[in-house]
């Protein structure tokens, strides 16, 4: 047994390290065909004679069933030793519903589409990030996942400039239809190329170990930021209300995408950096990994709310434009950083939970946060809900700062000598 456990450790590093770039380049491919339709697609409900309200039901609807396939794929990834098909499913779903998009002629059918999307990426995000950090080298997974948003938010430029092209000299749907073959390359990729990790070789290979994390449960720094993201996805709705709201002030419905380009210019340039910068941080003192990754993930906290009390009461175009590229900024503070942080707070074995609890509480949120939205803006304008959004996010902030510079016993225990 002992002879296995050396030759799996010798032989992941090669092996598992080339799973980062087989899901950085599925992430690409999967986004620039997600955000195609993405950025054009509150416009295109206008067109079908749908407005604010239905697009928060359709996004809050859609993201609900995605929280609870997301807490289910997370339960199976810790029990199941093949995770790669949950994975390559999610893919394959996602990629062939997009296109149909192109046939609907009412809100429904899109509430339909919307639906099927957002539950199998539900499907395949707790292991393909569990796989993910598996495959990472010790103090690596921050780096890991802030390579893997750089390429995805990388799709989400060429997504929204392919659409423009597009859209110059045809319409909507066929927009829809060019995601195809994008979507089609993700699939490919992920299904030729990943590799399965396993929960031996992952302990084996990277940190926290079972002696550094509670095999019992989780660590309370996990529910601490648990609480904190709660409280501010409340007020994080769809990022299609910003699209609304630029074109409330004035951005042409077919300059959307370029909205999504300037967006994912900032948040491509500075994930992989603020994913290195977290894993700095764990390397230069383990101790106070929780508290550096918490900061991280507060100043994204901050950057967003200035954006969004930025669009609550503007009425500048050219300040759309700039607060929308520094709206990136916040992405990429927070999603790859947030990731290395659960994956760091929960024990090895019960990583695929952590995602999926994490996941879970995230976009049931998102669910009342797109619902609220859309009712606040339908009775009261969009100044109301922006600036509750920006609230939200301060206080967010703050709590996460509170847990960062609390008691040192609030993070996990210390090595025995």
């Amino acid at each position: 047994m002992p002879n296995n456990v050396t030759s799996t450790t010798a032989w992941a590093p090669r092996r598992l390290a080339r799973n980062i770039r087989v899901f950085g380049a599925t992430s690409f491919f999967n986004d620039t065909a997600s955000e195609m339709a993405y950025w054009i697609l509150p416009a295109f409900l206008a067109s079908i004679g749908a407005g604010p309200a239905a697009l928060g039901l359709i996004e809050g609807i859609a993201e609900s069933v995605a929280s609870f396939a997301k807490l289910g794929s997370g339960y199976m990834s810790d029990h199941l030793h093949r995770r790669k098909p949950l994975v390559v499913a999610g893919y394959a779903v996602a990629n062939v519903v997009k296109p149909v998009l192109a046939l609907v002629t009412a809100w429904w059918q899109v509430l339909l589409i919307r639906f099927a999307d957002r539950l199998s990426k539900g499907v395949r995000g707790a292991p393909r990030d569990v796989m993910l950090a598996e495959s990472a080298d010790e103090g690596g997974v921050g780096s890991a996942f802030g390579l893997l948003q750089a390429m995805d938010s990388a799709g989400s430029i060429a997504g929204p400039a392919i659409a423009v092209l597009i859209l110059v000299h045809y319409g909507f749907r066929a927009v829809f239809w060019a995601a195809a073959l994008p979507g089609l390359l993700s699939i490919l990729v992920v299904a030729l190329g990943a590799k399965e990790t396993g929960r031996a070789r992952g302990a084996a290979r990277n940190l926290p170990s079972e002696a550094s994390v509670p095999t019992s449960g989780f660590s309370p720094t996990f529910y601490c930021v648990l609480v904190a993201i709660a409280l501010f996805s409340i007020g994080n709705s769809s990022d299609m209300f910003l699209v609304l709201r630029a074109q409330n002030l004035g951005v042409s419905p077919r300059h959307a995408p370029l909205l999504g380009l300037v967006f994912n210019i900032t948040y491509t340039v500075f994930s992989w950096p603020a994913g290195k910068l977290s894993d700095w941080a764990w390397n230069a003192e383990k101790l106070s990994l929780w508290r550096s990754r918490q900061t991280i993930v507060a100043a994204g906290f901050v950057v967003f709310a200035i954006v969004y009390g930025v669009f609550a009461g503007t009425r500048s175009k050219p300040l759309v434009w700039s607060t929308m590229a520094f709206y990136g900024l916040y992405y990429a503070l927070t999603n790859p950083v947030l990731r290395a942080l659960v994956a760091d707070t929960a024990p090895p074995r019960r990583r695929g939970r952590a995602f999926g609890i994490y996941y879970f509480v995230t976009s049931i949120a998102a669910l009342a946060a797109s619902i609220l939205t859309g009712q606040l803006w339908k009775y009261y304008g969009p100044q109301v809900p922006f600036f509750i959004s920006s609230l939200l996010a301060l206080l967010a902030a703050l709590l996460l700062m509170v847990a960062a510079h609390g008691r040192r016993d609030w993070t996990l225990p210390e090595r025995s000598a």
